[in-house]
């Protein structure tokens, strides 16, 4: 059965939260499996360094009144992630502290997992992928419960960022831009962050909402209040739900296909507790500027490699607002990023277009392109 519990939420004041945090667990009977001195860990996305108003990263409130929720029933909280760029103690102390959390876990009593230790696992039931790098702290067989707290964002390869895409994070540093290109399709793609979510097993996932991003995400689009917080015991469920409040089709998000297929998501309509989906929906939330391809159907066989090349989009660097700083060429998987005269140049011939570099530039100056024709 797909259930997931929506919660109208107007902001981020931690007493709020944390009610609405203890009300979603309280459904789910989730509170039974905890007893004093279990560890939970707290998955967010902190994708990159950025201030939570910005609406890239899930709001350190909102992990704080769950680790509050937690605490209260005699849970040791700690706090894992890996961004997308180098994963070492140095680098993910100054992440935590630029994004809000080094305070957060002084004030509410929260470790943050800053020892950067990872171990190559198997996936005895990957369809995809066999084996992959992980965080040490989500590694099976583990006694800790995992809590996924996800951001609600459009993402340009993959069109949605929720639940399922936010494991993805449990994958170490720069490991991330070697599965990139591995698996370059988005089919291919998707089907390895399934085997990746089937091995981690969340206990229970929650997807910021509130703020959520549009656009070209996810992390170059646009903030949009949204007020929706939303909690599942299945992250496919809490998907469905999200894909739901910004007005995406199941059938458009091919991490819910994949795991469908596979009977891990059930194929049954979803259940939604708690406020109305109508008091939250989003019906013009915008888009990722990626590839619509369905009319590659239509297209003689012979000409769909080209026709697929010419409709993906593609990133572009505006150069007079690029400092220089490398960090599209450190994400990238291909190496085909260089800098010449303090300023990065992609080069289009190696480009998987996986957006790496979108999703990393610190300062939002790589864009999300395509040929006009596809722009009507």
């Amino acid at each position: 059965m797909n259930r997931a519990y929506l919660i109208r939420q107007g902001g981020y004041d931690v007493e709020a939260l944390e009610k609405a945090a203890d009300r979603i667990f309280s459904a789910f009977g989730f509170y039974a499996r905890l007893a004093p001195g279990r560890q939970v860990i707290l998955k967010p996305n902190l994708v990159m360094k950025s201030a939570p108003e910005e609406a890239i990263i899930t709001h350190p409130k909102l992990v704080a009144a769950v680790a509050l929720c937690l605490k209260r029933r005699g849970a040791e909280v700690l706090v894992a992630e890996s961004g997308g760029g180098v994963y070492n103690t140095a680098v993910m102390k100054s992440v935590f502290r630029a994004c809000g959390y080094t305070a957060a876990a002084e004030q509410y009593g929260f470790s943050l997992y800053t020892e950067c230790r990872s171990q190559t696992v198997e996936l005895p039931r990957g369809v995809r992928c066999g084996a992959l790098s992980v965080l040490e702290p989500f590694v099976q067989p583990r006694e800790a419960l995992v809590v996924n707290i996800a951001k609600l964002k459009t993402h340009g390869m993959m069109g949605y960022s929720g639940a399922v895409k936010n494991l993805f994070g449990t994958v170490p540093g720069l490991m991330k831009p070697e599965l990139h290109c591995r698996y370059p399709e988005k089919e291919p793609f998707a089907e390895m962050l399934v085997d990746l979510c089937d091995y981690i097993r969340a206990d229970f996932s929650f997807i910021d909402g509130i703020e959520a991003m549009e656009g070209n995400g996810p992390t170059g689009g646009e903030k949009r209040f949204v007020g929706a917080l939303i909690g599942a015991e299945s992250p496919y469920a809490a998907d469905l739900a999200g894909a739901a409040v910004i007005g995406m089709r199941p059938e458009e998000i091919l991490t819910l296909q994949n795991a469908c297929a596979r009977g891990l998501c059930a194929d049954t309509p979803l259940e939604l507790l708690g406020d109305p989906l109508e008091s939250v929906r989003v019906p013009d939330f915008k888009r990722a500027r990626s590839s619509d391809v369905d009319f590659l159907t239509r297209v003689p066989k012979p000409l769909r490699p080209l026709a697929k090349k010419i409709a993906t989009p593609y990133p572009r660097i505006r150069r007079k607002s690029c400092v220089g700083c490398g960090k599209c060429a450190e994400s990238c998987p291909q190496h085909t990023i260089e800098l010449r005269g303090g300023k990065a140049q992609i080069g289009y011939a190696r480009c998987i277009r996986c957006f790496c570099c979108h999703e990393m530039c610190p300062k939002h100056v790589i864009d999300i392109r395509r040929f006009s024709v596809f722009n009507l």
